[in-house]
């Protein structure tokens, strides 16, 4: 560790010794809605569920039948995944037969036109989501948008800020927070690879995402209708299968060193028109193809580890947003959902992640060039493809390291920082979990990518009923733990605002859907 982690870690526990240290997260977590035999749900999104458009804590993804549920920021972990438990028991009130996957990659597929696009009502608003959903289907087809995820967003506290700017002998200004946090940034990408290692889940997949396609020849046949490979880690964040699109890599050069860069070259993607996407017709079936026809229909759409992120205000360009105002927290996006837990997260997780991403603060952080962005990309798809292969070697600079080297070598760092946070937290847990992920680092078998691997060889089953088998133990885990009764008034009572807000945002449209996406558009330009 250096000398200048070592002296900032004292610093902050000297300034936190007599106030509370405080940091705020959310999860996002997406899954399908799956009927009995483990297809796709063709039923709409639940109505008892409120509006997809404008409830705060339920909308969809992509499909009707992707659920996103949302926990607001909170300081404590416990109470984030004590919402996230409310919410997915409230959820389950009216499914029916019908489960919420247990896993990142899909279920049994019968092609796109069996995954039914999110809508999202008649407003401006509405109609664009729907739009954008569409043009994803439409560039790269319904089936890679079935992929879930889950969404940790983090930030630090203003108080955090101001103490850590008077350290620093800088002005806590916006624009500081955000060169910090693209600091932070840079430092998480170079070791995105080890949360993948430790915490990737998507080694398999049902056959039936991957016939026919090109990814059916890069993996393994593992038979009982599975494919994937026996030491990989996380196929949803592979070329082989994951977000990382041809057109995407092919042509986008994010530049992470700084906001300005960042927007720009992100905005250049979003202005750019693309060979491949202007041929798509404008319209079909009366529905728009694609908001644009450009390498990005908005910065939503390019996939990344983690996101520089703001709250926009209602209706304002996101880009324009955080340009003028900074960065207000982070977005880890590499994350599998959990198979072994019943809301797809866990808290052992989230107190490495805490870890890692102050850890990743604190570090000298060197600028990107494309020599570090190719490395940073290679030693990903290393791990998401081989890293459970003791073999497998990852680029530190001038030299090759195994992922067991590298990885025990950064636990060692993350010590102090872990020991710092359980400090200051009046916990435990931050070396705790730590420890666990040194454990998995010295015996693989013990990561969840091998454990999902073990169990379908243990019990003789496929990756479909793998996860079906988990998805209905969670069915049953949230049918037997309802709501309390006034818990469940209030997620009522949210649901049915929802709808009011929707009717509102419709009623204030006053321009037609083709000038709102030609103002969009110029909204983006503008900031070229």
């Amino acid at each position: 560790m250096t000398e200048q982690i070592t002296e900032k870690l004292s610093f902050l526990a000297s300034a936190y010794s007599s106030k509370t240290f405080s940091t705020l997260r959310g999860l996002e977590r997406e899954a399908l809605r799956v009927d009995a035999a483990g297809h796709v749900s063709a039923k709409p999104h639940p109505r008892y569920l409120g509006s997809k458009l404008t409830h705060p804590l339920i909308t969809t993804d992509f499909s009707e039948a992707q659920l996103e549920l949302i926990t607001p920021a909170a300081e404590s972990i416990d109470d984030t995944l004590s919402q996230l438990e409310k919410v997915h028991q409230f959820v389950y009130r009216g499914l029916d037969d019908e489960v919420m996957w247990s896993a990142s990659l899909p279920c049994a597929l019968q092609g796109d036109n069996n995954i039914p696009l999110a809508t999202y009502g008649k407003s401006n608003l509405g109609k664009l989501k729907t739009t954008y959903r569409n043009g994803l289907g439409n560039r790269y087809g319904r089936l890679m948008q079935t992929i879930s995820a889950v969404h940790y967003n983090f930030s630090f506290s203003d108080e955090f800020w101001q103490d850590l700017a008077q350290y620093e002998k800088r002005d806590n200004s916006p624009a500081w927070r955000s060169k910090r946090y693209f600091d932070l940034i840079r430092n998480f990408r170079r070791f995105s690879w080890l949360p993948i290692y430790l915490f990737g889940a998507s080694p398999a997949v049902c056959e039936s995402f991957v016939k026919g396609t090109p990814a059916e020849k890069k993996l393994e046949a593992m038979g009982r209708g599975t494919y994937g490979l026996s030491h990989g880690t996380s196929l949803r964040n592979s070329s082989i299968l994951g977000y990382q699109s041809k057109q995407q890599s092919e042509l986008l050069n994010i530049c992470y060193n700084n906001l300005d860069n960042y927007v720009s070259t992100l905005t250049q993607a979003v202005c750019t028109p693309h060979p491949q996407f202007k041929n798509l017709d404008e319209m079909t079936g009366g529905m728009h193809t694609q908001v644009n026809p450009n390498i990005l229909q908005s910065e939503a759409e390019f996939y990344t580890t983690i996101r520089a992120k703001r709250v926009a205000r209602n209706g304002e360009n996101f880009l324009d947003c955080l340009h003028r105002d900074g960065v207000e927290y982070i977005e880890v996006r590499l994350l599998d959902v959990n198979p072994f837990s019943p809301v797809g997260f866990t808290k052992e997780q989230a107190n490495f992640i805490d870890t890692l991403l102050l850890y990743c603060l604190l570090l000298p952080s060197p600028e990107h060039n494309n020599q570090l962005c190719e490395t940073v990309a290679s030693n990903v798809e290393e791990v998401v493809e081989q890293g459970r292969l003791p073999t497998t070697l990852l680029e530190d600079g001038p030299r090759k390291r195994s992922v067991k080297d590298w990885g025990l070598e950064l636990t060692k760092e993350l010590a102090p920082v872990a020991r710092l946070l359980d400090q200051l937290t009046a916990g435990g847990e931050h070396l705790q979990s730590l420890q666990k992920q040194s454990a998995r680092l010295e015996d693989s078998s013990l990561t969840l990518s091998a454990r999902v691997l073990a169990e379908m060889e243990k019990e003789g089953i496929s990756y479909f009923r793998f996860a079906m088998n988990k998805s209905i133990e969670y069915q049953t885990h949230f049918q037997q733990s309802p709501l309390s009764q006034d818990v469940a008034e209030m997620f009522e009572l949210m649901s049915s605002k929802s709808f009011d807000d929707q009717r509102a945002i419709e009623a204030k449209d006053e321009v037609s859907f083709e000038k709102y996406l030609r103002n969009l558009q110029t909204s983006y330009s503008d900031l070229l």
